[in-house]
């Protein structure tokens, strides 16, 4: 059995169950048994944190069978769980431990994707390919292979297919030559099987003023096993019934539940979760290394979330540029010269490494938070930065020496520098120690703003006039030389 969270509204955690990865084929009584241990593992272990459960058998995300069921977990509210043990993280791992030894179903639990329609599960999603038309033997094969590989790999963790195996199917050949002799169409053949084994919509009739529906089926003890097929019969043309055994031959086949295609490919789902300490875009990179290491003829599409971060990822360093651009020629026109905002810009990546450097204590992520952070900081460094070259290159007007006029904006621009970055770390503290729901992304905000803007302070005060001495001279070196 599976275990996998769905963002809907009240659900905190899901549980998606497949008993088809131990047996395939497996009934809806040994799903329910199973269903029956994970809401008892929530319900009595897990009772603190649990306000209630919802369980469903012959259904999953990966598909519908016997043999999958799924669960929806209400965690109690947020306040009433205190601790990182209590959270969800926490408790999906402490889950997935305790429901390891389920010998019927594999169990996962986990949380839910940080965007709301964008997936069902957190962690990473990618479809896997037949792009050289190898079938679905040679597809299955490249993910068994995937799997294997995957489970060996100290970075990946919970690495698993997202759809049903191939299941043992009831294969009945018909003998036609045997079923005309008999009077019997195949048309009338089909009817009596799916009337039988499945069902079959009769008509509706009305109760007690609301119109029901009535269906055909055969009892539950007629049709268990595949013996039960000579029990049957179909009425020919003439009238007579003739059994099954007289015209009909069964056997077992191994074949898919369903067939899936991707982008108009044959493609098989896999998700999966990077290790603890490791982010997801080292998880997908080595995801992908995995796969390099498959035949040629398999390629592979990441989808859902792991296709937004991938796209989100590749713009950020556009996004920087022309973040820095914009910086820079506000200052070019503010000062009415291309020189003066190079000294500015030059404080940038003293910003950065203390962000980064911060994040990095705190065990935070590049992420799209860090990253909005991180914009954050450019703005805030460069500051600083026009605190002091305003005034130096106020004093260079003044026909004060370069040296200085760096020198004397550093020593009556240190107040105002102080005084602001200080207001400024004051006033982002709460999101760096907040704690509750949501809390993560402030923390991950806060953090690289606070580090970013205490490394841009502290270093600023000494490195900006210098930037401005080495820029300005050099300036004026060239003036010189082509005057």
């Amino acid at each position: 059995m599976l275990v996998e969270v769905v963002r809907q509204a009240g659900v905190d955690l899901a549980v998606r169950l497949d008993v088809y990865r131990i047996r395939p084929g497996a009934v809806e009584s040994r799903t329910l048994a199973v269903l029956k241990q994970v809401e008892h593992h929530f319900l009595v272990d897990e009772r603190k944190n649990t306000e209630s459960i919802f369980t469903v058998a012959g259904f999953s995300f990966s598909g519908e069978g016997q043999n999958t069921g799924i669960g929806f977990v209400h965690l109690t509210s947020w306040d009433e769980r205190k601790g990182e043990q209590n959270h969800a993280p926490a408790i999906s791992a402490r889950t997935m431990a305790a429901l390891s030894h389920v010998r019927d179903a594999q169990v996962f639990a986990l949380v839910l994707p940080a965007v709301p329609e964008l997936g069902i599960t957190s962690g990473f999603d990618l479809e896997l390919e037949d792009r050289g038309n190898l079938g679905h033997a040679g597809l299955v094969a490249a993910q068994n292979k995937l799997l294997q590989l995957a489970s060996k790999d100290p970075v990946l963790t919970a690495v698993r297919p997202n759809g049903l195996q191939d299941t043992p199917q009831l294969h009945i050949d018909i003998d036609e030559a045997k079923a005309n002799a008999l009077g019997l169409s195949v048309s009338d053949i089909n009817d009596t099987l799916s009337a039988a084994w499945g069902s079959s919509f009769i008509n509706q009739f009305v109760d007690r003023g609301r119109i029901k529906q009535v269906y055909m089926q055969g009892d539950a003890p007629f049709r268990m096993k595949p013996e039960d097929l000579d029990r049957w019969y179909v009425r020919g043309t003439n009238g007579e019934m003739a059994p099954f055994s007289s015209f009909a031959t069964y056997k077992w086949v191994l074949g898919p539940s369903e067939l899936d295609r991707y982008n108009g490919l044959p493609a098989l789902e896999i998700q999966g979760q990077a290790a603890p300490g490791k982010s997801s875009g080292t998880a997908m990179r080595e995801m992908e290394k995995l796969i390099g290491q498959l035949p040629r003829d398999i390629g592979y599409d990441w989808t859902g979330l792991s296709y937004q971060e991938l796209l989100s990822g590749s713009q950020a360093p556009s996004l920087y540029a022309i973040s820095i651009l914009v910086v820079f020629l506000c200052l070019a026109a503010l000062y009415e010269s291309w020189s003066i905002p190079f000294s500015v810009l030059l404080v940038i990546p003293l910003g950065i490494v203390g962000a980064v450097l911060a994040a990095t204590l705190r065990g935070f992520y590049n992420d799209i938070y860090f990253q909005v952070g991180l914009l954050a900081t450019i703005g805030l460094s460069a500051k600083n930065a026009i605190l002091i070259v305003e005034f130096a290159a106020t004093g260079e007007l003044a026909d004060r020496s370069i040296p200085d006029a760096a020198l004397h904006a550093a020593q009556i621009r240190l107040r105002p520098i102080l005084m602001t970055s200080l207001a400024f770390i004051a006033g982002v503290m709460p999101l760096a120690i907040s704690t509750g729901a949501g809390a993560a992304s402030q923390n991950d905000i806060g953090t690289g703003v606070i580090g970013g803007m205490f490394s841009a302070t502290v270093l600023a005060i000494f490195f900006v006039p210098l930037f401005f001495l080495l820029v300005r001279s050099f300036v004026a070196r060239r003036k010189e030389k082509y005057a």
